[in-house]
């Protein structure tokens, strides 16, 4: 009985080491590797998304639009550049033009005195131009300093000479020797002048 028993329990142990009872290993062929090479980047990219050659062009784009904004920048500074350099050029078109207009009333005035010696037609001419180019200056921001009569001011004034005068009090202007012109706020000549230093001692 036992020698039977133990002759059935080996007939089953030797069934369940067989090779038939082992995992089949199975080797994958280079089509069904593709396909799972496919499955995976399909995973891994989904769909519509960008490519290697797609960012390269757009890459070359974005190059080709930020060269294009620099040319474009460089030319707008340098159109600027031109314009305020013409600006600065012609800034006193204006100006020379009203003077041109005194310079002709000035050569019409020598004119009548070489027809007519004698005639007041020079004077007259002068003092018209004198006026004419006061008022081109005036409208240009150039104006006359008021010296006589106003205290001595060293940021208007240049003093000359200290002088009594009965006629203005001590530190105040006497004489004007040369007039004096503002720029707008600036000075651009300052007046000569005479200084009074108080009447004269009895």
């Amino acid at each position: 009985m036992n020698t039977e028993s133990e002759n059935k329990f080996e007939l089953a142990d030797e069934q369940d080491a067989s090779p038939a009872s082992e995992p089949q290993i199975h080797a994958a062929t280079d089509a069904e590797m593709e396909a799972l090479n496919s499955e995976a980047r399909a995973r891994q990219l989904p769909t519509g998304a960008p490519t290697i050659e797609s960012l390269q062009g757009e890459l070359a784009e974005a190059e080709k639009r930020v060269l294009l904004a620099h040319a474009d920048l460089e030319n707008f500074r340098r159109r600027n550049r031109r314009e305020m350099q013409d600006q600065l050029r012609y800034a006193s078109l204006g100006l020379m033009n009203e003077v041109l207009e005194a310079v002709d009333n000035l050569q019409r005035a020598i004119e009548s005195y070489e027809k007519d010696p004698n005639g007041d037609g020079l004077v007259e001419g002068v003092k018209l131009v004198a006026q004419q180019i006061n008022t081109v200056l005036e409208n240009n921001g150039c104006r006359k300093i008021e010296a006589v009569g106003h205290p001595f001011d060293p940021n208007l004034h240049q003093a000359i000479q200290m002088q009594p005068s009965d006629e203005y009090e001590a530190n105040l202007v006497s004489a004007d020797l040369r007039s004096g012109f503002q720029l707008h706020d600036r000075v651009i000549r300052p007046s000569q002048v005479f200084v009074s230093t108080g009447p004269v001692n009895k």
